[in-house]
């Protein structure tokens, strides 16, 4: 028995495989190990899968996750799934390479992440060539849910936002100032927070206003990270996330308009993985 996982900020989705077939899904609350202790990972899977299948039996974990950059982020990941599964081989993985490998599959492309955050890497077909630095929703995160999210607050707050979207917004954000700083500056994880404006986007996409802030959103991420990549020209720009799926008109009139090649628009790479390691375990096995 196996189990494939691939995690974002916001949920996680995961695969028990046996003999290679997937025998159930399950999904959980997403992990960052920027944001995220051990402990709560631990807690969280233990509470999801103890009593559900037999953890025992469990060979072997692929996870991908956000956040997943070094070894030392790596390691609380493991740590906590080691816990939890005692009998498995633990691989934690970033999830860009997860992103490459379900929107590229063996073939060279350029694969982009754009969910509650953003991210983006050149591939070969087996590896990554190339990655321009992810800064994070602080400072970076450009065409994220997050970024996205942020730009609307703001535009709110200076007063740019047309007076025909305020009462809506006013709804959807009732605690007004206090509500939103109590959200981004006090709780564990302000991403998913501001992330969560974009289906107040989505509502509202009709608007002039908020088409501006979406388009010139994805011109950043797209100016800033998928254009400093050798090759943007003639290979095929795939995407992987809530957000890219759901605006995807958008990204493919950003890229059009720069001559660039719109590829595959994914929304869960979850199934993509499964296949994946299921043919890599059944190779492994015979």
């Amino acid at each position: 028995m196996i189990i494939v996982a691939d995690s974002g900020s916001t949920k996680a989705d995961w695969a028990v495989l046996n003999d290679g077939l997937p025998l159930q899904l399950f999904d959980t609350m997403g992990f960052n190990p920027v944001y995220h202790k051990e402990e709560i990972i631990y807690r969280e899977a233990s509470n999801t899968f103890d009593g559900a299948i037999d953890t025992d039996q469990v060979e072997a974990i692929y996870y991908y996750g956000t956040g997943c950059w070094d070894a030392e982020k790596k390691s609380v990941v493991a740590s906590a799934l080691q816990g939890v599964f005692a009998n498995a081989r633990v691989h934690v993985y970033h999830d860009l390479l997860g992103a490459a490998r379900a929107a590229c599959g063996n073939k060279a492309g350029i694969a982009c992440i754009i969910g509650t955050g953003s991210n983006s890497c050149l591939f070969d077909g087996d590896q990554i060539l190339d990655n321009v630095t992810n800064l994070g929703y602080f400072i970076g995160d450009e065409g994220s849910g997050a970024y996205l999210g942020k730009e609307l607050v703001k535009a709110y707050f200076y007063r740019e936002l047309p007076k025909e979207l305020v009462a809506d917004f006013e709804q959807v954000c009732p605690g007004g100032k206090a509500e939103i700083l109590e959200n981004v500056y006090r709780k564990s994880t302000p991403n998913v927070y501001l992330a969560g404006f974009t289906r107040f986007l989505a509502d509202h996409q009709s608007h002039p206003f908020i088409q501006k802030i979406i388009y010139k959103s994805f011109e950043e991420f797209i100016d800033r990270h998928v254009r400093k990549y050798k090759s943007h020209l003639s290979l095929p720009i795939n995407f992987i996330g809530s957000v890219a799926f759901h605006f995807r008109a958008f990204l493919e009139a950003v890229l059009q308009e720069r001559s660039m090649i719109a590829g595959d628009f994914v929304r869960k790479p979850i199934d993509s993985l499964v296949h994946f390691h299921a043919r890599e375990h059944q190779q492994t096995n015979d």
